[in-house]
């Protein structure tokens, strides 16, 4: 008996405690339960993650293959990626006239664009609008000013404008041909017969007195009986029969026969039936229009003698070069069946025609040929050194001219981040130089790179301040 009274007695005890704390419970539940409520209502969720973890989001609740909810993530709870914030010094007060107590105009385009806005923006790209100061704008009107920081970003050069003599190498493809005044034609002034030929091909070379053909003529072998009367009768001038002998001697000389052959017959008593007619002058025979036998007539071409130690190249020179070379200029001459050998000539003559078919204009070299390798006809390829015994003129590379088609302009380096667009007017071009002929001095920096990048700030300017002008009115 006493045993089961131990055991109601520890029974009714536990019972106690149980109701004791359900109780307790149940008066502190509302209690505790409450903050909890309010905070989640006033979160806000901002889309569901997976509950393992993985890159995966919901927005709306939802559960994944094993069941389990996804967890809400609220808006205090969402992580940041932002880098963590270093702790700066204490900003150092702006000195005036810096931003701080300059007036803002307004905001520009980073990419440079005639674009601006009153208030802060982006562009299409993201990127923020550059703010501009009041003092920022030339006060001139005509010089850019921009930051030292965006000119070494931009890669900006300068060089002087300097007194150099402008050498423009010109080239033209031209033609060997010959001297015209080193060909010398072959023909008789009276009528005959060729009995015999020494000369009978063409390229053959001769001297001045060689013996070309054998003759006979008629009317030389009048003259020849003339001469003889003419000098028999020479010491008789009574009888009036006599003729002058120099006028015989003239005829004969009038008749192309040489000087030799007149005294010889003046000296001698005979009459020779044909006569050898002899070379007048060195060279290569280039055209033969004889042969033995045939008849000739006064006047005919008979041989063409051409002295090719002297030779022409005749150069096409475009319109557009041909103000450039003058008379005297050097040319260097490569013939294309001696690639390796080029010649050196000289500009003797400039033609006063303009091929309408090329619009080329043709120039005259003379080259030397000694051992009489060139050939008339030979293609050639001409460079010309125009411009290099002229004076020093003020130039600048071609790099600094910005060409609008209408005006060419430099860009002036001023020092301290400014520049003057400056128009100028352009000569002659060479070496990969300018002439400037007005507006700029030498000394004078003008930027070499980077320059359109100088003129859009310089566009870019000069809207700005054509908007910001007041209208004017009407």
């Amino acid at each position: 008996m006493t045993k089961l009274r131990v055991i109601s007695f520890c029974a009714l005890a536990c019972a106690g405690l149980v109701l004791a704390g359900y109780v307790t419970l149940h008066r502190a539940g509302p209690s505790l339960d409450v903050a909890p409520r309010a905070d989640a209502a006033e979160r806000s969720v901002l889309y569901y993650r997976d509950p393992s973890g993985a890159p995966n989001w919901s927005a709306a609740p939802k559960t994944d293959a094993q069941g389990r909810a996804y967890l809400p993530v609220y808006d205090d709870a969402e992580p940041s990626f932002d880098p963590p914030k270093l702790a700066l010094p204490p900003l150092t007060p702006l000195k005036a006239g810096q931003a701080a107590d300059r007036k803002l105009l307004f905001y520009r385009n980073p990419m440079g664009l005639p674009d601006t806005s009153p208030v802060p923006k982006k562009d299409s790209m993201g990127m923020d609008y550059i703010p501009v100061y009041d003092g920022d704008e030339p006060n001139d009107g005509k010089t850019i000013k921009i930051s030292v920081e965006r000119i070494q970003r931009s890669g900006v050069r300068t060089e002087a404008a300097e007194q150099r003599v402008l050498v423009r190498p010109l080239r033209a493809a031209g033609s060997v041909a010959i001297d015209e005044r080193r060909a010398t034609v072959v023909t008789m002034r009276s009528d005959g017969y060729v009995e015999d030929l020494y000369v009978n091909t063409t390229g053959q070379d001769v001297r001045a007195g060689d013996r070309l053909f054998r003759v006979y003529s008629p009317d030389i072998q009048q003259a020849f009986s003339d001469l003889l009367v003419s000098k028999s009768w020479s010491g008789n001038a009574t009888t009036g029969l006599g003729k002058s002998l120099d006028g015989s001697m003239q005829r004969l000389r009038n008749l192309g026969v040489p000087e030799a052959r007149i005294r010889e017959i003046r000296d001698g008593s005979g009459i020779p039936r044909t006569i050898d007619w002899l070379a007048p002058a060195d060279g290569t025979v280039m055209v033969k229009r004889i042969v033995n036998g045939q008849k000739i007539a006064a006047g005919d071409e008979l041989y063409r003698i051409v002295d090719l130690s002297r030779v022409w190249v005749i150069a096409d020179v475009a319109e557009g070069d041909i103000a450039d070379i003058k008379a005297g200029d050097r040319a260097t001459v490569t013939f294309r069946a001696y690639r390796g050998e080029p010649l050196e000539g000289t500009v003797t003559f400039i033609y006063p025609q303009l091929k309408t078919e090329t619009r080329t204009v043709q120039v005259r070299i003379e080259v030397d040929n000694p051992e009489r390798k060139l050939k008339p006809d030979m293609y050639a390829d001409v460079v010309f050194h125009a411009g290099d015994d002229r004076d020093a003129v003020t130039t600048v590379p071609t790099s600094a001219i910005i060409d609008s088609g209408a005006k060419q302009i430099v860009l002036v380096a001023k020092g301290e981040g400014r520049f003057e667009p400056r128009p100028v007017k352009l000569g002659r071009r060479g070496d990969g130089f300018v002439e400037i002929a007005e507006g700029l001095k030498a000394g004078e920096e003008v930027v070499t790179t980077a320059t359109f990048l100088i003129d859009a700030e310089s566009n870019l300017q000069s809207a700005l301040k054509t908007f910001s002008e007041p209208e004017q009115p009407k």
